[in-house]
């Protein structure tokens, strides 16, 4: 791929630079010292990635990602050097449309290939997910629920990518501290940046929110969310897991692992939602939901950043409605608005 570099320090622009040309595999497109200067190089030299710093004079990161997405559209990878100090930041640039974020390789005392492991990581998804439709993750169907060890409540499960946190604060931001829910989200991001979604969300709802650890159970009144750089499944008796298995699959944590897993174990009734991102992960374990009873909300394609997930979803019959975030949150608070 063609990468382009977005970042005012001239170390960090180095050390991205040897990183991409070290790959072999990628070129370096062009470099931009600030948002403004990027914005006007997307436009006359489309890259087929960005690579954006947050922090930056003239114009920040969010700023021209938000403005390159609207006028010369293009894969954008927020590459940042504090991973807790820039979150929020993080979390905007990835609600305008920036694909995933990753910590800045820092090249001091460690070789390049060792470096640069998970930017490169990052730019061969991106790569998949630009290119041919990725395979499916291998799973099992959906069949009845196994009895629970202990009385379950109402479910609802949401899965999210690009665009997915702007989303998320839009829907979780008006629900009631009376939420007769437990709520799971799994949003496709770089595991170190997960925690901070959390806290982020945290400030922005009335409900209390936090990663979940193995073994948790979903709790009505409840937000947990998956941070892992594997996958997130339940087991019998309504009890979270990690897990790196199915290694194959491309999205981390993946939507359809999850929801599989929920419309084979949870024992209650629930919502599952399918926000914007990119690809098709998410669609067929909303599906498999939708079989097992629960209701299925896509997000409509006027709001997506990205329609992909929700148009497969809608491909397959797997939505029974389509709304924007704040409809979907109405949704939710007439159904479990209190206990």
């Amino acid at each position: 791929m063609r990468v382009a570099i977005v970042n005012d320090l001239a170390l960090a622009a180095e050390s991205l630079r040897r990183v991409i040309l070290g790959s072999r595999r990628h070129t370096v497109a062009w470099i931009a010292n600030n948002g403004a200067e990027a914005v006007e190089k997307c436009l006359a030299d489309r890259p087929d990635c960005v690579l954006m710093d947050m922090i930056m004079p003239v114009m920040d990161g969010v700023e021209a990602t938000r403005r390159i997405m609207r006028v010369a559209p293009c894969p954008i990878l927020v590459v940042t050097a504090s991973v807790s100090g820039n979150s929020s930041l993080v979390f905007e640039a990835m609600g305008a449309g920036a694909l995933d974020a990753v910590a800045t390789p820092v090249l001091a005392g460690e070789d390049i290939a060792t470096a640069g492991r998970d930017l490169l990581r990052k730019l061969d998804r991106i790569e998949r997910l630009t290119g041919a439709a990725p395979p499916q993750p291998k799973s099992r169907p959906a069949v009845s629920p196994a009895p629970a060890q202990e009385p379950a409540g109402p479910l609802v499960v949401i899965g999210a990518s690009t665009g997915g946190p702007q989303a998320l604060r839009a829907i979780l931001a008006p629900l009631p501290s009376r939420f007769a829910a437990a709520i799971v989200v799994i949003q496709h991001m770089n595991a170190p940046f997960l925690p901070g979604l959390a806290e982020w969300l945290n400030g922005e709802t009335r409900l209390p929110v936090r990663v979940f650890q193995d073994g948790d159970r979903p709790q009505a009144g409840h937000v947990l969310i998956a941070a892992t750089a594997g996958h997130a499944r339940m087991e019998p008796g309504g009890r979270l897991r990690y897990t790196e298995e199915p290694k194959e699959a491309i999205y981390h944590p993946c939507i359809d692992v999850f929801f599989l897993s929920v419309a084979e174990h949870w024992p209650a009734s629930g919502v599952g939602v399918l926000l914007t991102g990119m690809g098709r992960d998410g669609a067929t374990g909303l599906l498999a939901l939708r079989r097992r009873g629960f209701a299925t909300i896509g997000q409509d394609r006027q709001s997506c950043v990205v329609f992909g997930m929700p148009g497969h979803a809608q491909a397959i019959g797997a939505a029974g409605l389509f709304l924007p975030p704040q409809a979907i949150a109405q949704h939710l608070v007439q159904h479990y608005g209190s206990t």
